[in-house]
């Protein structure tokens, strides 16, 4: 064994019996690999020139510009026409109807019989005149300061008197006068004294004179209300008079509350009368300008329907609806006519229903005249048919729904009900989620709805 030989051990170790690297030699650059660098390098170059070049082209260029503008213009049109297709008329259907055209000039509200009204002569009479210097030709002041104080309903309850040109001048004020505060002070004369809560004053107090439908119906005409012609959606009245609703119409509205309202022992309006009072109101609901005014609108239609006597009601009912329709569009606005009869008593949801039928038979007119003919035309309509006018159907669905559930007519008609049933069933289970026509959603969802809380009790 040599001396300098290793060990055992240190043979079997991989880090000592490892041969050492050898160190790799450098590659030599020849020619023709500089000659390639150089022209991969100008090819480079050239490119990025090419690019900044084009950009500038795409900057500075007019006609680049035209171009992509149309483009993009054109993109924009194809998806407005498609966005119309789907769904425009469901966003521009809107009701509304313009009641009031051209106003007339009021009449003069001079009175000449005021001067020889007894109450105003007591005060000229009196001692206390003497102070005051109170002459006949200041009267109507005299009076009017009562009036807006509020002394003159205290002072004719006292004498339980009410003369005729007293009431014909509060009436005309009431109905015809610029000023606010008297209009509003007349309105309020005419609630007190008819109104009253204290039955003894009452059977006392001698009005000698009250107004009758046609001075209402005269006031009417000249605020400019469309009587006899056809309410269409959007007709203005052209004319060199003042258009839009007058300011008195609100104590026109409250005076007729108070008449329906009143305890006297008088039939002021006859039953048709009233039946026309009714149809002015709820087209008074129609004009958008009167949105303000909804709830004094439906507490003088709710006094106009508990003004018929029973034997008058059923009938007078129908007259109101069937002329009412006639005037009305077959668009949203008879289904506001109809949802503006909102009370919840009996002869509120008759009228209401009755309002509703009469609509569905005008627009099925030439294929229903009756109930059941009504249902067979709606049970028919082909739902999922894509010709199929869903904002139609939408209207119709509404219509029955105010017509049969409102009223209870489904009870004990098991073929009514049935008819009803299915086409709630159309409606709601043959169009489908991802139907995109104008009021899929709403037919769906409304006859979903309707289905689900009428027939699961």
């Amino acid at each position: 064994m040599e001396m300098d030989a290793p060990l055992d051990f240190e043979s079997e170790d991989p880090l000592l019996s490892s041969p050492v690297a050898l160190k790799k030699r450098k590659k030599i650059i020849g020619l023709d690999d500089l000659l390639t660098d150089h022209y991969k390098d100008k090819c480079k170059l050239v490119e990025k020139e090419s690019k900044l070049a084009k950009k500038r082209k795409n900057y500075d260029s007019d006609d680049d510009d035209f171009g992509k503008e149309a483009v993009v213009s054109q993109v924009v049109d194809e998806c407005q026409n498609k966005m119309n297709q789907l769904g425009g008329e469901e966003d521009t259907s809107i009701w509304g109807l313009n009641v009031f055209g051209e106003q007339k000039p009021p009449p003069a509200l001079q009175t000449p019989e005021l001067e020889s009204c007894q109450f105003l002569q007591t005060f000229l009479n009196n001692e206390v005149n003497s102070l005051v210097n109170l002459t006949v030709e200041k009267g109507d002041v005299f009076l009017e300061g009562l009036l807006v104080n509020g002394w003159l309903s205290t002072l004719v309850s006292l004498t339980g008197h009410v003369e005729k040109s007293l009431a014909i001048w509060t009436f005309n004020l009431m109905l015809y006068s610029s000023r606010e505060g008297l209009r509003t002070s007349a309105c309020d004369f005419w609630k007190d004294i008819m109104l009253t809560t204290n039955e003894v004053e009452q059977q006392h107090l001698q009005v000698d004179w009250f107004p009758s439908y046609a001075q209402l119906g005269e006031a009417l005409d000249t605020y400019g209300y469309r009587f006899e012609c056809s309410l269409n959606p959007g007709l203005i009245h052209t004319g060199s008079g003042r258009g839009g609703p007058p300011q008195n119409i609100r104590a026109w509205i409250k005076f007729i509350t108070i008449c329906c309202q009143t305890k006297v022992k008088k039939n002021i309006f006859t039953s048709s009368e009233v039946g026309r009072l009714a149809e002015a109101i709820i087209c008074l609901f129609l004009d958008r300008q009167f949105q303000g005014i909804t709830v004094l609108l439906c507490e003088c239609l709710q006094s106009l329907i508990h003004y018929f006597t029973d034997e008058d009601w059923k009938a007078c009912c129908e007259k109101i609806a069937k002329s009412l329709v006639c005037r009305i569009p077959m668009d949203l606005n008879c289904l506001r006519a109809v949802e503006c009869i909102s009370g919840v008593d009996p002869r509120s949801k008759y009228l209401r229903s009755t309002v509703a039928y009469q609509i569905l038979l005008i627009c099925f007119k030439n294929e229903a005249t009756n109930e059941e003919e009504v249902l067979r035309v709606l049970t028919s309509i082909t739902v999922k048919d894509k010709s199929c006018d869903l904002f139609k159907l939408y209207i119709y669905l509404v219509l029955t729904e105010n017509w049969l559930v409102g009223s209870r007519m489904c009870e004990g008609k098991p073929l009514t009900r049935e008819m009803w049933g299915l086409f709630l069933r159309n409606c709601s289970c043959q169009i489908a989620s991802t139907d995109l026509r104008s009021y899929a959603s709403k037919v769906r969802n409304k006859a979903s709805y309707i289905l689900q809380s009428s027939f699961d009790e």
